[in-house]
């Protein structure tokens, strides 16, 4: 059940200068209307937070939005389109273009586009360009904001057959995606002085965390690590810390600490192996960061998969570029989106369908025979999903 709740700005507003006072109540009615109150009174399967509420057809297929994204991404989301249909998945996608249109003065996503997401509750996308410049809004980022994208989820675990410097890796990040420092709040005071206000409330914090616990539950990650600043951010980042260990306490089957980040980035390149039984959560800046660090210790975004989760729809993702450079020349790696897609089906609860291609991936990588340019290899981008296809079990 939903209510909303808002809460006021606090009397020592009235005491501040008129132009502090302007800032900070621009402030206390953003971040009111962004706080929404949702209870969770259990964690039984039925009141899981972010629970896939999609339904088969008629025909027996759920259908997915599939959004193929710019560059190479059309070429990517052929070949997993290829591999769904040899492994008969039972799925059926509806293709929309996310390209912004003007409406009311302001760039937004399609009404078809939105409304296929909403009726689907789930899609796959393709890596999207943000044009440089003024004026340009990021679509990753609108994506997340429309459909209240709250959790974004990086496994990052080390693939047999690419050789990194590390091995064994096997972490999993989860961001809250919605506030934080990506929240956009941001004016000018004075002439070369600006504020950027980092918003954190206790609803988007539960949430996450509330997800985290489950999500390392279902995965059979015995512990949950906070990653946090609250030494220096003791309130914003002290939050966090506090509601995380009160959320801790409903799951008393998963042992719960928390780590400075600074301790984290130095730790886990100095030895990955003491995170690989952990789900780290940690606020949006940190998940950023973070997340694209541990890619790199497994070989990088392009063997990385991606969900972004919400109480509604959840979309998967590859998170590398679009690679205009190399678009319509069949040398894309398409493993990033096809493992996204694995985290997909295993969202919707298809896991029959989800270990079976992600055998089949993993056994062409760790062959080495037919792998794309970026791997070592010389395999076209079709050369390398018609391998996975031969290698379905």
């Amino acid at each position: 059940m939903l209510a909303s709740r808002c809460f006021a700005a606090p009397a020592a507003l009235r005491s501040l200068p008129r132009c502090q006072q302007h800032s900070q109540q621009l402030f206390w009615r953003q971040a009111a209307a962004q706080r929404i109150w949702r209870s969770y009174a259990t964690t039984s399967e039925k009141d899981k937070v972010a629970k896939f509420k999609g339904t088969k057809g008629s025909d027996g297929n759920y259908t997915v939005t599939l959004i193929e994204g710019d560059g190479i991404g059309p070429e990517i989301a052929q070949s997993v389109k290829n591999i769904f249909s040899a492994a008969k998945v039972p799925i059926k996608w509806e293709s929309v273009d996310v390209t912004p249109i003007f409406k009311d003065g302001k760039q937004v996503i399609p009404d078809e586009a939105i409304d296929s997401v909403t009726r689907n509750y789930v899609a796959l996308k393709g890596p999207l360009a943000t044009p440089v410049g003024k004026g340009h809004v990021s679509l990753n980022l609108t994506l997340r904001r429309t459909f209240n994208l709250f959790a974004n989820v990086r496994p990052c675990k080390s693939i047999a057959g690419y050789k990194t410097p590390y091995d064994n890796v096997d972490t999993v990040l989860i961001r809250e995606n919605t506030e934080g420092e990506y929240s956009g709040i941001e004016h000018v005071v004075v002439d070369g002085v600006v504020q950027s206000i980092k918003l954190i409330t206790r609803e988007a914090c539960e949430r996450v965390l509330r997800f985290a616990f489950q999500y390392a539950q279902d995965v059979g990650k015995p512990k949950v690590r906070a990653v946090h600043k609250a030494t220096i951010m003791k309130m914003s980042d002290g939050l966090f810390l506090s509601i995380a260990k009160e959320v801790s306490k409903e799951f008393p089957d998963v042992e719960f600490d928390a780590e400075l980040l600074d301790n984290t980035c130095l730790k886990i390149v100095t030895d990955p192996a003491p995170y690989n039984d952990k789900v780290l959560v940690m606020p949006n800046l940190y998940g950023d960061i973070l997340s694209d660090m541990c890619a790199g210790l497994i070989g990088g975004l392009g063997l990385t998969p991606s969900g972004n989760i919400g109480d509604e729809c959840s979309i998967f993702e590859a998170v590398h570029g679009s690679a205009p450079d190399i678009a319509g020349k069949a040398l894309a790696n398409p493993t990033a989106l096809l493992l996204s897609s694995i985290m997909m089906l295993q969202h919707m609860g298809l896991m029959e369908h989800a270990d079976r291609i992600q055998n089949a991936i993993f056994k062409t990588l760790a062959e080495g025979k037919t792998i794309t340019g970026d791997l070592g290899g010389k395999a076209k981008t079709h050369e390398y999903a018609d391998a996975v296809i031969k290698n379905l079990a």
